[in-house]
């Protein structure tokens, strides 16, 4: 049991820095001229976002019933419910941003000479700056949950 506890350990905090280097990515790549390249990028690193985002959903579960701390702990554990009240926030948040790197995509394969609109953009880099500051949460929350706050 030890040795399942910590390789769900191991690979749950590497999926979560994950996760922080892909939505930097996103903040990086976001500029106000999009060549249809970086759109494509764009595009492919938000696929691999909500990819990593499943296994973290998968592992944390795995976690919760196979962990050494066993269910009661995560269950009656207020930093446990902000912690995932924080990733649910993240989650909601990268909805707009996914809906148009699809929509841009699709535009760039229809029109080469496609430019993002102004008042598509904003929004985009806006919910990204969010979703790295709730993110930023979640280890915070996650500190004060194992030390039973």
């Amino acid at each position: 049991m030890e040795t399942t506890d910590l390789l769900l350990a191991i690979f749950h905090h590497i999926l979560v820095f994950s996760l922080a280097a892909i939505i930097a990515a996103e903040i990086v790549l976001i500029r106000s001229e999009l060549s249809p390249r970086i759109i494509g990028r764009l595009a492919g690193i938000d696929r691999a976002y909500g990819m990593v985002a499943m296994l973290v959903i998968l592992v944390g579960i795995g976690r919760v019933f196979y962990g050494l701390k066993g269910w009661e702990f995560y269950v009656y554990n207020w930093a446990f419910w902000a912690k995932m009240a924080a990733f649910v926030a993240v989650a909601l948040l990268s909805i707009l941003p996914t809906m148009r790197f699809i929509s841009w995509r699709k535009r760039v394969s229809a029109d080469a000479g496609f430019v993002v609109p102004a008042d598509e953009f904003a929004p985009v880099r806006t919910c990204l700056r969010a979703q790295m500051v709730i993110f930023m949460l979640i280890p915070i929350f996650a500190a004060i949950m194992v030390r039973n706050y």
